[in-house]
């Protein structure tokens, strides 16, 4: 039998976009991103990976929207958020999070912001 040494990186981009998007765009770009080599970094920086992000965490049974855990938080906010936050066009939070996660980046492309458990209690700390 005639073995080839097939490797992930000898890939074409469109076929590691797509074995990317099955990670899911957020959970790639905290598990990868800086991680391999400066070609993965460019496909995980891309605008077409980076401009809807989800930071919210969802139960399994879709009943319950939190916050990530502080060390995801950490890490995106300390070097991800910093190098794809011009790409981000639709961001969604949870309100725990949300001045964090704000503060992190110019998000000067984004037309959508979804909020969850963003109470009036909440709004009146930030609109008055």
């Amino acid at each position: 039998m005639n073995q080839s040494n097939l490797h992930l990186l000898d890939l074409p981009n469109e076929l590691l976009f797509i074995i990317l998007n099955k990670f899911g765009n957020v959970n790639a770009l905290y598990s990868l991103l800086g991680r391999i080599n400066e070609r993965f970094d460019s496909l995980l920086q891309d605008n077409v990976f980076t401009k809807t992000l989800h930071l919210i965490k969802i139960s399994s049974t879709y009943d319950y929207i939190s916050s990530f855990d502080d060390s995801i938080l950490n890490r995106f906010c300390s070097g991800i958020l910093s190098k794809i936050h011009h790409n981000v066009k639709h961001l969604t939070l949870e309100s725990k999070s949300m001045k964090r996660i704000l503060l992190c980046g110019n998000y000067s492309n984004l037309v959508s912001l979804k909020l969850f458990h963003f109470t009036q209690d909440i709004a009146f700390i930030y609109f008055t």
